[in-house]
């Protein structure tokens, strides 16, 4: 397996470029992430600033970790305090936008880029963000099939973000429809191969 180093390198760059995309999807204004619906929402009703409403949301959920038995990584915990300052960041390095072409355009990049550092930050497989371990544990726990969870949970996420003020569009769609096969492309381009196991001269297969 890829020595720890440098896993944590890919981690870390997977989890600063999520926060860059995120941040390239909320400047096109066209609509964005329910998880980002939620936390712009929360931004416009208190003084926190989206990326510390992110990190916010991030921590409560991981809190819902603990009734179903989900042990958090160093790269959950990564994902919690590094994704909303780097989405901040991008925030105020990136000027509004405006034109339909241009904004469909930025919005494109953010998506692509989301992908992209979903394969880095998972492919390093030093633990789940804190969506992804609640539905996987969800799963694990109950039984209840990973899209029902998913399909559930940020159905929730986005109609209380949007009743919060949070930005649901034409984006919002086309993430929810987009970012499964993109991810399904990234994944095993970034992924971290596990070694293979070693097997003795004259070993039986599955001894």
């Amino acid at each position: 397996m890829t020595a720890l180093p440098v896993r944590l390198i890919q981690l870390l760059a997977g989890l600063f470029l999520y926060g860059l995309g995120a941040a390239l999807m909320i400047r096109a204004g066209v609509g964005v992430a329910p998880w980002d619906v939620l936390s712009q929402g929360i931004a416009a009703q208190t003084p926190l600033s989206f990326g510390l409403a992110t990190n916010i949301v991030g921590a409560l959920v991981l809190l819902l970790w603990w009734p179903i038995r989900q042990k958090p990584g160093v790269g959950t915990v990564l994902n919690v305090l590094v994704i909303g300052p780097s989405a901040q960041l991008g925030l105020w390095l990136l000027p509004e936008i405006h034109g339909l072409a241009l904004q469909s355009g930025v919005f494109m990049l953010g998506l692509l880029l989301v992908a992209v550092a979903t394969g880095l930050y998972i492919g390093a497989r030093l633990g789940p963000g804190p969506r992804d371990g609640l539905m996987t544990g969800l799963h694990a726990r109950y039984g209840w099939a990973i899209w029902k969870v998913r399909s559930g949970i940020e159905a929730g996420v986005l109609l209380i973000g949007w009743q919060l003020g949070g930005d649901v569009g034409v984006g919002t769609l086309a993430f929810a429809l987009l970012i499964g096969p993109l991810c399904g492309i990234t994944l095993p381009l970034f992924g971290v191969r596990k070694p293979a196991p070693v097997v003795l001269e004259g070993t039986p297969p599955g001894a």
